[in-house]
């Protein structure tokens, strides 16, 4: 496996900066003003590397991922794919970058079509394209089906005649139809049985490291995100305050946000570490944001120079961590 210290010489995806507002309406008779759901964040995923973006439901994971490939537009900040900035490229272009960046939705039956078969929904996306012939199509569709552990002849099933893991095996054969370099996966195993999630994520294990993907994976869990990823971006209110290798973080979290995530996290092993108390309290509004540092509010190292100026993200450890905390050194 290529490490991830190799695969970040040679960036696929960066995002600079990336801002992205929404216009909201406050209250039946309010004004309208922007809620900024991502906020300035930096981040880059190299060839064949997967990086976890991990946080509270409400953090901004999901529409990161969106920024990334493209299918959001940042208001402020610049995304670029194999060194090309997204927004400044159009038409057929663009067309022929999407193929090479794909995205597996959280909710497999919903994002399957109910009145087509699986088999045409795999295929589309090599017809669309032009990558193959309605009949190579189908053969390759047949081969879709069997590398995600499903038997080929079910392609003229209906999306309800699978289990919901199976639907999201489906929707993973979709997503590698045009033989991306690039892949989002949006919580995949949130919506599956505990039982299935480990399948699945074991299937996305396999796939990574055969095909050479470089994937984003979204989610909330973090025993899935230790397993399968080399870096994580931890996400609090629109901002990255945390990331570095997987390794680092899991083995000794910095910010008090990313300890109190891992304290979260249901274990067999009783914890005797009080710096890393559970979550407190409830997570801001994003259309009234605290001042400062957007964890302040919860955090129980907070002080009243933490209401000051939002911390940037620093180096912190010596081993590739960045941490955006202007107390990471007292409390650690």
């Amino acid at each position: 496996m290529t490490s991830a210290a190799d695969s970040c010489r040679t960036p696929l995806v960066e995002a600079e900066g990336v801002s992205r507002a929404f216009r909201a309406r406050q209250g039946l008779l309010g004004r309208r003003r922007d809620i900024l759901a991502v906020r300035e964040v930096d981040l880059t995923v190299a060839r064949r590397e997967a990086v976890g973006v991990v946080g509270e439901s409400g953090c901004g994971k999901s529409t990161l991922g969106r920024l990334l490939l493209h299918l959001l537009k940042p208001t402020a900040g610049t995304v670029r794919f194999d060194g090309r900035t997204l927004a400044e490229i159009g038409g057929d272009r663009l067309r022929t970058l999407r193929r090479r960046m794909q995205l597996i939705f959280q909710d497999p039956y919903g994002s399957l079509d109910p009145r087509r078969t699986v088999g045409d929904q795999i295929a589309d996306g090599m017809l669309i394209h032009g990558l193959a012939t309605p009949a190579e199509a189908r053969e390759r569709v047949a081969g879709l089906l069997s590398q995600v552990g499903l038997d080929p002849a079910h392609a003229a099933r209906l999306p309800h005649e699978f289990s919901g893991g199976q639907r999201q095996r489906v929707a993973i054969a979709r997503a590698l139809a045009t033989g991306p370099d690039f892949v989002v996966a949006d919580e995949p195993v949130s919506a599956l049985d505990v039982s299935i999630q480990a399948q699945v994520v074991n299937l996305l294990a396999d796939l990574r490291e055969s095909l050479g993907l470089a994937l984003v994976f979204i989610s909330h869990d973090l025993h899935v995100v230790r397993h399968l990823c080399d870096r994580v971006a931890v996400m609090y209110l629109g901002r990255v305050v945390e990331t570095g290798p997987a390794a680092a973080i899991f083995a000794a979290p910095a910010h008090p946000y990313t300890r109190a995530l891992l304290a979260a996290t249901p274990s067999l092993v009783r914890r005797r570490d009080s710096s890393r108390a559970p979550l407190a309290g409830e997570l801001p509004s994003p259309s009234d944001p605290p001042s400062g540092c957007g964890f302040r509010t919860r955090c129980p190292f907070a002080t009243t120079a933490c209401a000051e100026a939002v911390p940037p993200l620093e180096a912190f450890g010596g081993d590739g961590r960045q941490v955006a905390c202007v107390r990471v050194a007292e409390i650690g």
